[in-house]
């Protein structure tokens, strides 16, 4: 067989690429800034209190220090489990009246036309633009002339008359399903309270696992609403009972307990989280589909 014929010019060398490398190294660099807090977290809340104290602090601690998780649940000053059980009703409570009463509404807008429809609408994304401490005077004197003031229901009640995002969320959605399914839906006689209820929410599992969790997480971390209304420690959510554990009644700030205390305030998130991230992130991509 012949040999190719040798043309002198030597082969080319291909470049390497270093913008991936640049991109690698980035992002390893924000997940570790993005990791320390949350390891320095831990790492505190096994400490006790003496090493807490100790100039330059440790990274990890001399002695495990499990015990601060169990003083959570044993001081009577600091009240946590009950603390932690309020902000579970609380919270649960929010993304159930969420969920059905934002997607009521916007199943409304989005299946029905009527004259003034969109009107309405506008007024409802236009309350978006009100800040909280806008209505938060006229909310607590109604509140309190209800008697409800110093319970947790100041604080649930609200969600069961809707969300303006939420709403505007699922109507993105429901606009989006096809009309066919509803016209079957009718013909093998169902009503329009159960299109609603056997038609669009199984088909709107994606986004209404998004709304539960923006929910979940807006109710759970809120701290401005639990300081209006609440007054009694025995009523107080996580957010204000963990503010209050940096009160005068401790002669040292007890940071070891504060940080595990934040250790398990996140768990919550976290597995709601892990639990319906498929689903969560498949709503957000839905919601901006035409």
């Amino acid at each position: 067989m012949s040999q190719p014929a040798y043309t002198g010019q030597p082969k080319k060398k291909t470049k390497l690429d270093i913008a991936p490398i640049i991109g690698f190294i980035i992002l390893l660099a924000v997940t570790i800034a993005m990791i320390l807090p949350f390891g320095f977290m831990i790492s505190t809340s096994l400490k006790t209190t003496k090493e807490m104290l100790v100039f330059p602090p440790t990274v990890i601690p001399e002695q495990f220090a499990w015990g601060n998780f169990k003083e959570l649940f044993i001081n009577d000053e600091i009240k946590f489990g009950r603390q932690y059980g309020n902000s579970l009703i609380v919270s649960i409570a929010t993304v159930i009246g969420t969920v059905l009463s934002s997607s009521f509404v916007a199943f409304g807008f989005a299946r029905y036309r009527a004259k003034g429809s969109q009107l309405m609408f506008m007024l409802v994304l236009g309350t978006l633009m009100l800040p909280y401490p806008a209505i938060m005077i006229p909310q607590f004197l109604l509140f309190t002339k209800l008697g409800l003031h110093d319970s947790l229901l100041p604080l649930i009640l609200p969600a069961f008359f809707g969300s303006a995002y939420m709403i505007f969320l699922l109507r993105q959605f429901f606009s989006n399903l096809p009309n066919e399914i509803y016209d079957a839906g009718r013909i093998d006689g169902c009503r329009e309270v159960g299109l609603y209820w056997k038609l669009t929410l199984p088909l709107a599992g994606p986004v209404l696992a998004t709304v539960a969790i923006f929910s979940f997480i807006w109710s759970w971390n809120d701290l401005l609403a639990p300081v209006l209304y609440l007054d009694s420690q025995e009523n107080f959510t996580l957010p204000i009972g963990m503010a209050a554990m940096l009160s005068s009644k401790f002669r040292i700030a007890p940071w070891n307990l504060m940080m595990a205390a934040s250790l398990l305030s996140v768990l919550p998130i976290v597995a709601l989280f892990a639990v319906a991230q498929k689903r969560f992130v498949e709503g957000i991509v839905l919601t901006g589909i035409k």
